[in-house]
C-alpha cells in the first residue's frame, strides 16, 4: 500500500493565503524595522493627492481600511502594506544569490509571521507544541507523503492530523518563502539567523544545546568529503540532539549524507528524538534510524525503517557526539561527558575515527597528589583514554564559541580505536589561531585542519621541547608523548591539565634574542648616557644551539618543595582601611593604586587565619589576561584574591646568611626573586590562559628554564639594577609632573609671576 492510496489528507492541499489583522502606523514602524518619522514621510510623500498632482507614476501609499479604526488611529491592510514595501529596498544591504536586494516588505512579512507564531504559541500552550506541529507538517510535505504510514514515526501522523489550521498555513508559507522544507525546519528550530529570531520570539530553549555552527564546520572539514563508490563510511551519532553534526558531515545539511553507508542517531531526550526524526524527514533523510539509547545499537532489529532481515548496528567508521554538558556538570557521575567519549571509542570500527565535543574542564581536572587520592570518574576516564592510545588529537575550541553559553569553554577530541602503543597526541590551540584570524571561522578552521594532516606537526623530540628545536615549527600545535619518553620528555599522564593552552609554550616567533637584546642595550646607552659603562659591561652572548635549555613546570617545582604557592584571600571591604599591613590586590598589580594605599589592621586580619602574609623576596603575581609580577622587597603584605604569591623556599636562609656576614657563593641559589618574576612574565607563559570570560593562566602549568646558578646570579644582578634605575626614573618623572602641576596651578590662580632669567 502506497502513501498516496491512504485516506489521510495531504497537509496544505486546501490552504488559503494567510490573512493578517489590520495594522496601525505604529505597528508598520515596528514590523518594518524603521522609525515613526519614516512611516509618516512614506505616507505623506506618496499620498494619492500628491502623486496625481505631479503626474508621478509611482505607486501611492495604501489608503486606510474604510470603516475600521479611527481618524487619529487609522488601520491598514497588512498585505497591501507588504506589497508596497516590496518596492523599497533596504539600504546598505548585500544582494542575495539571485542578485535581489532585501526589501522592507521582506522584513515586514517576516515580522508578521513571527507575530503570528507567537499568537499561535499562546493558543496552543507552548513553543514546543508550535515547533513540533509545524515540523510534522513540514516533514509530511517533504518526504513523509512518499512513505508507507506503518513505517513513519509513531507520533508523526497524529500530530500532522491534529495540527492547527493556522499553523498548517504558517508552515506552508514558511516553506514557500524560504524555498525548501529542510531550511524551513531549520528556521523553526532556531538553527539559522532567521530561526534565532523565531526562537527568541517564541521563547524556545531548544537552541540552547545545539552544536555551534563553527564546530559543525570544523568536524565536517576533519571528516572530509565522501570519495564515492562502494564501501561508503557508516556513521553513528551519539547525543545527536537536533542532528547538527550528523547533517553537517561533508557539507551542508543532507548533502553531507549523500553516498554515506548506514546511518543511525542516538538521542536520549524524547522531545529532541521526535524533532530529530521530523527534521530528517524534512531533508528527505528519513531512512536514518533514531534510537533512544546506545544499548539499542547492540539489539538486532530492522534498521532504516525497511522490512529486511534484522541485524545489529553496533559499530561504525565515524562516530559523532556532543553531550550537552556545561562547566562542572556531572563531574563525579559515571555517565559524565567523557563516558560518551569512551562509548564513541567502543563503537568504532578498526581504522575509524570519533569526533566528540567535551567541556574544557574535563581536560583540566586532576586527581590530587596524596597517596590515597582517588580520581573522579571524569579524570579516570581521561587517563584511560590516553593510556589506551585512543586520543589522537585535542583541539581547544575558540572562546565564546557557544552563543548561549558564553562562560563555558569546549574542546574537540578526535579519537581512534585502542592501540598497544599510544605514541603521542596532537594538541592544537584553536583559540590562539582564531584570535589571530580575527574570529573568521573559515580561516581558523582551515589552519586547524592543515595542522592535523600527517607530517604537519613533527613528533616530539626526546631531547627537549620541539618548539625550541626549529624555528619554523608550528607555534599553535605540538605533539606530546602519552607515556614518559627520553631523558626528560614531557608526558600527558602526569596528573596535570592536558588542555592545549596549558601545555603549549609560545616562544616569540622569528625573534633573534641576541640581536634584540643588543639593540635594547644600544637604546639604553643612547638614552641614558651615564649608564653607558654599566650597559656595555653586560656579558651577553649566543647560547650553543646543541645544548638547549630544558624547562620544568612550576607544578614540578612546587611538588619538590623548591617553590611554595601562596594563595590570595577574600577580605571584606569594611576591614580595609588606611593603616596596618599593606594589602595587594588586582588594583595594586595593575598599577591603579600604589602599594600601601590600602591596608588592614592586625586585629582585623586575625579574623582571617588563612590569609597569607608575604616575606622579603616573595614574587606576587596576577595571572589574568596575561601574567603580571611584582617582587616584594620588604615583606609583610596581605594578598587579596586573585593575586597569588610564589616563595623561593631557600631564599630566607640565603638572606639570613648574607645578614650574618657569611660568605655566599654565586651558585648558592637555584632561583632568585627578580629573575623568577621576569621569567614568569616571558612570552612563552603569557599565552597559556584559558577561560571564556576571564583568561586566567594556570600557575602550575607555567614553566621556567633550568639555568645554571651562575647565570641566575648574573640575571638577578642585571634585573635588580634595572629595577633600581626604573625606581629612580619614576621618582624623577613624578617630580617633573609635580613641578608642571604646581607651576600651571599657580599661573592659573594668578599667584605666580613667571619671568625669564
Amino acid at each position: 500500500m502506497s502513501w498516496q492510496s491512504t485516506s489521510v489528507p495531504r497537509a496544505g492541499a486546501a490552504t488559503a493565503p494567510q490573512s493578517y489583522a489590520p495594522v496601525s502606523l505604529g505597528e508598520i514602524k515596528e514590523l518594518a524595522g524603521v522609525g515613526r518619522p519614516t512611516v509618516s514621510n512614506w505616507r505623506r510623500r506618496h499620498s494619492k493627492e500628491l502623486l496625481h498632482g505631479t503626474n508621478d507614476s509611482r505607486r501611492p501609499f495604501p489608503d486606510p481600511i474604510p470603516g475600521v479604526g479611527s481618524e487619529s488611529k487609522p488601520l491598514f491592510d497588512a498585505a497591501e502594506i507588504a506589497d508596497w514595501l516590496d518596492l523599497r529596498a533596504v539600504p546598505d544591504t548585500e544582494p542575495d544569490d539571485e542578485g535581489r536586494l532585501p526589501t522592507y516588505g521582506d522584513r515586514f512579512r517576516r515580522a508578521l509571521r513571527l507575530r503570528g507564531l507567537v499568537a499561535l504559541k499562546h493558543r496552543l500552550g507552548s513553543a514546543e507544541t508550535v515547533v513540533s506541529q509545524a515540523l510534522a507538517v513540514i516533514a509530511m510535505s517533504a518526504e513523509g507523503k512518499d512513505w508507507i504510514p506503518e513505517y513513519l514515526p509513531q507520533e508523526l501522523l497524529a500530530e500532522y492530523e491534529g495540527a492547527d489550521p493556522d499553523l498548517i498555513r504558517a508552515a506552508h508559507e514558511l516553506m514557500d518563502e524560504i524555498g525548501a522544507p529542510g531550511w524551513a525546519a531549520d528556521a523553526l528550530l532556531g538553527l539559522d539567523d532567521e530561526g534565532l529570531e523565531i526562537a527568541r520570539r517564541l521563547e524556545s530553549d531548544l537552541v540552547m544545546d545545539v552544536t555551534p555552527r563553527e564546530v559543525v564546520a570544523l568536524v565536517a572539514a576533519l571528516i572530509g568529503p565522501n570519495e564515492g563508490g562502494p564501501g561508503q563510511r557508516s556513521t553513528i551519532s551519539l547525543c545527536a540532539g537536533l542532528g547538527e553534526l550528523l547533517l553537517g558531515m561533508g557539507g551542508g545539511p543532507y548533502e553531507g549524507l549523500r553516498g554515506h553507508g548506514e546511518l543511525v542517531a542516538v538521542e536520549p531526550d524524547p522531545l529532541l528524538r521526535k524533532l530529530l526524526r521530523y527534521r530528517l524527514l524534512s531533508y528527505e533523510a528519513g531512512s536514518v534510524d533514531v534510537c533512544a539509547s546506545p544499548s539499542e545499537l547492540d539489539t538486532p532489529r530492522a534498521w532504516n525503517q525497511a522490512p529486511v532481515e534484522a541485524h545489529a548496528f553496533s559499530r561504525a567508521d565515524i562516530v559523532l557526539a556532543d553531550p550537552p554538558y556545561v562547566s562542572g556538570e556531572r563531574e563525579r557521575d559515571i555517565e559524565g561527558p567523557l563516558w560518551w567519549a569512551e562509548e564513541a571509542v567502543r563503537r568504532l570500527e578498526p581504522g575509524g575515527r570519533a569526533y566528540v565535543v567535551v567541556p574544557a574542564w574535563t581536560l583540566t581536572r586532576t586527581s590530587g597528589t596524596g597517596p590515597a587520592s582517588v580520581p573522579t570518574p571524569t579524570v579516570g576516564a581521561r587517563q584511560a583514554l590516553l593510556a589506551r592510545g585512543c586520543v589522537e588529537t585535542v583541539v581547544q575550541l575558540p572562546r565564546r564559541i557557544h552563543p548561549f553559553r558564553t562562560g563555558a569553554e569546549y574542546a574537540l577530541l578526535v579519537l581512534r580505536p585502542p592501540s598497544a602503543a599510544p605514541g603521542s597526541v596532537l594538541l592544537v590551540d584553536a583559540d590562539r589561531i582564531a584570535q589571530r584570524a580575527g574570529g573568521k571561522a573559515e580561516e581558523w578552521i582551515d589552519r586547524v585542519v592543515r595542522l592535523t594532516r600527517p607530517g604537519a606537526v613533527p613528533e616530539p623530540d626526546d631531547d627537549g621541547p620541539a618548539e625550541e628545536k626549529a624555528d619554523d615549527r608550528p607555534r599553535d600545535a605540538r605533539r606530546v608523548h602519552v607515556h614518559p619518553s627520553g631523558r626528560a620528555g614531557e608526558q600527558l599522564l602526569d596528573n596535570r591539565s592536558v588542555l592545549p593552552a596549558h601545555r603549549l609554550a609560545a616562544p616569540e616567533a622569528r625573534v633573534d634574542h641576541v640581536d634584540e637584546t643588543l639593540a635594547a642595550r644600544r637604546a639604553v646607552a643612547a638614552t641614558l648616557p651615564h649608564l653607558r659603562d654599566w650597559v656595555v659591561d653586560m656579558n651577553i652572548g649566543r647560547r650553543d644551539p646543541h645544548t638547549p635549555i630544558r624547562h620544568r613546570k612550576l607544578d614540578v617545582l612546587l611538588k619538590a618543595g623548591q617553590l611554595r604557592l601562596l594563595g590570595g584571600h577574600r577580605v571584606k571591604e569594611d576591614d580595609i582601611g588606611e593603616a596596618g599591613l599593606p594589602v595587594v590586590g588586582r588594583e595594586e598589580m595593575l598599577g591603579e593604586l600604589p602599594v600601601g594605599a590600602r591596608c588592614i589592621a592586625p586585629e582585623d586580619l586575625a579574623a582571617y587565619p588563612s590569609a597569607k602574609v608575604t616575606e622579603l623576596g616573595d614574587v606576587l603575581l596576577l595571572a589574568e589576561h596575561g601574567v603580571r609580577c611584582l617582587v616584594d622587597t620588604a615583606g609583610g603584605c596581605v594578598l587579596l584574591s586573585p593575586v597569588q604569591g610564589l616563595r623561593i623556599t631557600a631564599y630566607r636562609e640565603h638572606v639570613w646568611d648574607v645578614a650574618r656576614g657569611g660568605s655566599v657563593r654565586p651558585d648558592a641559589l637555584w632561583m632568585r626573586p627578580h629573575s623568577l618574576a621576569r621569567l614568569l612574565q616571558a612570552p612563552r607563559n603569557q599565552h597559556r590562559g584559558s577561560g571564556s570570560l576571564v583568561r586566567r593562566v594556570s600557575v602550575r602549568d607555567m614553566d621556567l628554564p633550568q639555568l645554571p646558578p651562575e647565570e641566575i646570579a648574573e640575571l638577578e644582578a642585571i634585573l635588580a639594577e634595572t629595577e633600581r634605575l626604573r625606581a629612580e626614573a619614576r621618582a624623577q618623572l613624578e617630580a617633573l609632573d609635580r613641578l608642571a602641576e604646581r607651576v600651571s596651578a599657580g599661573a592659573a590662580d594668578g599667584g605666580l609671576a613667571l619671568r625669564r632669567q
